[in-house]
């Protein structure tokens, strides 16, 4: 990709003055902007734990601190919790377009699959319009498809007033809608020519090979566990490096 050109440019010192700093955004939702374990606010409400210094494009970045050491990355996290295609759609010029990434990762599903079967066409039509907003601003497209969900619900919770938030969240996944959102990304990406980051299929693959991926969950619930979040990252740089 020509992310990785212009962060190569950036590592010669002959040029490190002149060459501009490579940029990278992240649009999505909560696991983008790092949410991780939930618990109960002073209000009874059910609040998330924040930590930047534990979510993927942060670990992507120290990643390719060690490859590229004199090679500074800038790293726009767009990601909002709660968020879907359509609340990313309508914030794009404001939270990625006007910063001019080299590079922008998008990550919508999760959220976009409590819609049931019946908002796959909307999904559909706000990832084509976000692909090519992007691509027509210049900046090269990475879509990353997410983590499963949960597909139980946890003896160990901890608040049960999040259970039937848990038990919808297991019908999702068990159902094969978050299956079809996920496909749907793939075919949009593919017609859009936007390199997929498939991490969805190691998760799918992971489960095939027996393991209790909703262990992999924090609360079981949509957060990936910290060290899954090496996954995602991981899987980006793969991603960066072999996409044409």
């Amino acid at each position: 990709m020509k992310i990785i050109n212009k962060i190569v440019a950036k590592a010669d010192g002959r040029t490190l003055p002149s060459s501009p700093i490579p940029t990278i955004a992240f649009l999505g939702d909560s696991v983008t902007q790092g949410c991780f374990e939930e618990f109960m606010s002073e209000e009874r409400c059910s609040d998330t734990v924040f930590d930047q210094s534990s979510v993927y494009h942060n670990l992507l970045k120290q990643m390719l601190n060690h490859i590229y050491p004199k090679a500074a990355v800038s790293i726009i996290n767009a990601g909002i919790s709660g968020d879907n295609s359509t609340g990313g759609l309508s914030r794009l010029e404001r939270d990625v377009l006007s910063r001019k990434p080299d590079l922008t990762v998008v990550c919508f599903a999760l959220n976009d699959s409590t819609w049931g079967m019946n908002g796959l066409e909307r999904y559909e039509n706000n990832l084509r319009q976000i692909f090519q907003k992007l691509q027509e601003a210049g900046s090269e497209v990475i879509f990353m498809t997410p983590n499963m969900l949960g597909t139980r619900v946890l003896y160990t919770l901890k608040f049960p007033i999040l259970r039937d938030f848990m038990e919808t969240l297991a019908k999702i996944q068990n159902e094969g809608i978050l299956d079809a959102y996920v496909d749907t990304a793939r075919k949009v990406a593919k017609e859009c020519s936007v390199p997929v980051c498939d991490v969805y299929a190691k998760w799918k693959k992971m489960a095939s090979y027996g393991t209790d991926t909703t262990l992999l969950l924090c609360d079981g619930m949509n957060h990936p566990i910290r060290p899954m979040h090496w996954l995602f990252a991981h899987s980006l740089l793969e991603t960066m490096f072999e996409a044409e």
